[in-house]
């Protein structure tokens, strides 16, 4: 396999009812904005994406673009699109001060209550409603607002916390040397304070995503309701989420 920063498909986990997800239709990734022809061709062919899901936000996408192929179709979600302080991005992580950890559970608040953050994954699952159209998603490291959507469709998956969570915190060996590449180019700019709060805002920590359910819990009283009231996803799209991507 040409390597790929922390794309992984969403495949081949097994819920609670024995159902598989399926492999080889919903991928998730880092951004692809620095693709070899080896890398693209991969992707284009060998895994056959037809659509790529960006999570970024305007300034993300204008700064590192997409490398795109004829037959792929670019869509944009910017699920941050209305937070002031959006901390998933590289600029915020060097420029912000105080508390990752903080920042970072204040973000996944965000993720789960932000009125245009709740239309963007309802936008998304609604997306994933096509069947044998192989897409991949991402955002900047592919970790958090990616992390999340990824978290959201296999728990609609039924498929255990237990392995959301594995799913989740997988991105952490994923992106080892990625990020530490972004370390090396950036730290003749920071300070060792500032070089810290970015090795660790790279990082994911299951708290994060612990604290999002538990946010949805709190405001919605049941992952059901959120997906209802929260989201805006009928009872049929969900089902029909299942039917597309679960086998036997």
């Amino acid at each position: 396999m040409v390597a790929i920063t922390n794309l992984r498909s969403l495949g081949g986990y097994r819920n609670v009812h024995q159902q598989v997800v399926k492999d080889g239709l919903i991928y998730r990734s880092g951004q692809l904005n620095q693709l070899t022809p080896a890398q693209t061709q991969y992707l284009a062919s060998t895994l056959g994406i037809t659509r790529i899901i960006d999570m970024r936000s305007a300034d993300e996408r204008h700064q590192f673009p997409d490398v795109t192929w004829p037959q792929v179709q670019y869509q944009v979600l910017d699920v941050l699109a209305q937070v002031m302080n959006n901390d998933a991005s590289l600029q915020s992580m060097v420029s912000s001060t105080g508390a990752v950890h903080d920042r970072m559970i204040q973000l996944y608040e965000q993720l789960a209550l932000d009125p245009t953050a709740r239309q963007s994954y309802r936008r998304f699952i609604q997306l994933l409603l096509v069947p044998n159209q192989p897409l991949v998603f991402h955002c900047f490291a592919g970790k958090d607002r990616t992390g999340v959507g990824a978290a959201l469709f296999l728990k609609i998956m039924a498929v255990s916390d237990e392995q959301i969570m594995t799913d989740y915190l997988l991105t952490n060996q994923a992106r080892e040397h990625a990020n530490q590449q972004i370390l090396a180019t950036m730290a003749s700019q920071l300070t060792p304070e500032q070089q810290r709060a970015v090795s660790q805002a790279l990082l994911v920590d299951a708290d994060y995503l612990s604290h999002y359910f538990e946010v949805i819990s709190a405001h919605y009283g049941t992952f059901s309701n959120y997906l209802q009231a929260g989201l805006e996803l009928t009872t049929k799209e969900c089902q029909q989420l299942r039917q597309l991507y679960l086998t036997r």
